[in-house]
């Protein structure tokens, strides 16, 4: 099929390469795909599938062009990219795929993406494709995708507890979890900007149009104070009963705090029994890729709780990282703490004094009867301004709000 790569695009009879529309399956195709792409997360509506549609009929079916004119009109994020390469190598690979590709369209090499490689975004949409070739039915494959995404199914899923949820529901809700947003309250800082309800007078400026107006002063330019979000420091338990509402903190910190997002100077740290600087896995825009660069940075995932310790290395090597004591601090943790009170207690206190709130996010407030009775809960509930609840998809949605109401609340006695 090389030569298919090559056809024109005007041909005897006025069929295109891409097959009749009477009897083509094209449409179909792309159709399923772009299912694919929206399992793994990517945007994927009616008017991009169109658009995709008008760009093969121009760019033909050459492998390289087919996917670059894909790309250009379904991707528009730039985490979604090499999500979408690899979703789109694998897709297109093989007919067997979900008994959906047309036989011109197949490459004449193996694909570059291997099973084992995948990125899990990857894997958890050609999930139902795999499924499909045993059970050869695309439209029951359908009605299984349709029926996931159902309203009803999205509200028990919002609020279910994230370490009750099956596999595939826990992936469903990562993704959810990375589209809520987390407005981060603003402070006026001190640089200014121009503005006409500004409290100073730009008197350079003012010289300068009066210059212009024969020594007249006309209007009295002012200097606003800029606005800028609050530094966001958080810190994350990594011991084994928070394994699976930190993975998933993860993600929905990631997307709600990436450049584009409002979101200012973020800073993040995992401990348990050691402290691990996360910020440069956080720099990285697809997700895949940043929680596995965290996996790997982390030396004690599934351990103990030694917040202390923690705070300690936080205290000696990182508190450069406590911005003027502007730095909203989210720690989060259930409170399950093995170390000494008193030395919780007193880098607890340092921690305050330099930065604006302390917030404890625990997911144990899950129990409506739930008291922090141990020692290192004790401890962490005393010295912080708030308790938070982040154990759903709820939890996450109201996190904004409730830290808008902790910053505006009167500070609490350090």
């Amino acid at each position: 099929m090389p030569a298919a790569a090559h056809l024109p695009l005007n041909v005897p009879g006025g069929v295109s390469p891409l097959g009749d529309a009477r009897r083509g399956k094209f449409a179909d195709n792309l159709a399923g795909f772009a299912r694919a792409l929206r399992r793994a997360g990517v945007p994927a509506d009616a008017t991009r599938i169109a658009l995709a549609q008008e760009a093969a009929m121009l760019v033909g079916l050459a492998r390289a062009d087919f996917g670059a004119a894909l790309e250009a009109v379904l991707v528009g994020r730039e985490q979604d990219r090499l999500v979408f390469r690899e979703l789109f190598d694998s897709y297109f690979r093989n007919p067997n795929v979900a008994q959906k590709l047309l036989a011109q369209m197949l490459p004449s090499a193996e694909s570059r993406a291997e099973p084992a490689k995948r990125r899990p975004r990857v894997a958890e949409a050609l999930a139902p494709v795999r499924a499909a070739r045993a059970a050869a039915a695309r439209e029951d494959d359908k009605v299984d995708f349709d029926a996931a995404m159902t309203a009803s199914e999205r509200e028990r899923l919002k609020a279910a507890d994230f370490n009750q949820l099956s596999a595939s529901e826990y992936l469903l809700v990562q993704r959810l979890a990375q589209r809520v947003p987390l407005p981060l309250p603003r402070y006026a800082a001190r640089r200014t900007q121009r503005g006409p309800r500004g409290a100073r007078a730009d008197w350079p400026l003012a010289m300068q149009r009066a210059a212009r107006t024969g020594g007249e002063l006309v209007q009295l330019p002012r200097l606003a104070r800029q606005s800028q979000p609050l530094p966001l420091l958080v810190l994350l338990d990594v011991s084994g009963s928070m394994e699976r509402y930190t993975r998933l903190l993860l993600a929905f910190l990631h997307a709600a705090t990436a450049p584009g997002s409002g979101a200012g100077r973020r800073d993040v740290f995992a401990f348990g029994t050691l402290l691990t600087d996360l910020t440069p896995a956080f720099d990285h825009a697809d997700p895949d890729t940043m929680l596995a660069l965290a996996s790997r940075a982390i030396p004690d995932f599934a351990g103990g709780t030694r917040l202390a310790a923690a705070l300690a290395q936080l205290r000696q090597r990182h508190a450069r990282r406590l911005v003027g004591r502007r730095t909203l601090v989210l720690l989060v943790s259930d409170g399950l703490d093995t170390g000494e009170p008193q030395a919780l207690a007193q880098e607890l206190a340092w921690l305050r004094r330099h930065c604006a709130r302390l917030v404890w996010l625990n997911p144990l407030l899950r129990f409506g009867g739930y008291e922090p009775r141990a020692r290192g809960a004790a401890e962490l509930h005393r010295a912080a301004d708030a308790m938070l609840a982040v154990h759903n998809l709820q939890s996450l949605q109201q996190l904004a709000a409730s830290l808008a109401q902790v910053l505006h609340a009167p500070a609490r006695a350090r």
